[in-house]
């Protein structure tokens, strides 16, 4: 399992792998389907992302197939440049064999190395096996985002997690 850091070349493989991560997960923000990015502006993206020195993607590969990715978004603003927002995402077969953990341990030496001093993520909170992960690597819970999301018809709240960088 080789954990790397994204290049704008596998823009057209982390789309496909957003979807497929989106089809077969319960809690992400987008449903199935819906995400309408292109490879063409996926590629963009990284672009732009490569640009901004708080911000990257981590991904996860096995045998030359994308599995896994967690994308670090900074702060746009002088007051929250040293804030990045995480997302992650690891296809189901792969789930459960430790990629979450490896994915949050790159991201944990990157910041530091990018004046990040604070990586947060919200979690819906029936997402038991995420929100145990979160917790193992560091986060904390520092509040609860009410009637956040609405999946299949049902309200569901969020967590607000973070983990501050030593």
């Amino acid at each position: 399992m080789l954990i790397r850091e994204i290049r704008v070349e596998d823009a057209e493989n982390l789309i496909s792998l957003i979807k497929e991560v989106e089809k077969t997960s319960e809690f992400m923000l987008m449903e199935a389907g819906e995400r309408k990015t292109t490879p063409k502006q996926q590629q963009k993206q990284l672009e732009r992302i490569k640009q901004q020195s708080n911000s990257t993607i981590f991904v996860a590969e096995e045998e030359g197939k994308l599995v896994g990715y967690l994308i670090a978004m900074g702060g746009s603003v002088k007051r929250t440049q040293h804030s990045a927002y995480l997302v992650i995402g690891v296809l189901l077969e792969y789930r459960g064999k430790g990629i979450g953990a490896k994915l949050f341990d790159n991201v944990t030496k990157w910041a530091p190395k990018h004046n990040i001093t604070r990586l947060e993520l919200t979690a819906v909170t029936e997402n038991n096996a995420g929100v145990a992960l979160y917790k193992r690597s560091g986060f904390d819970i520092e509040g609860t985002k009410r009637n956040s999301l609405v999946i299949d018809g049902r309200a569901f709240n969020e967590y607000y997690m973070a983990k501050l960088m030593e």
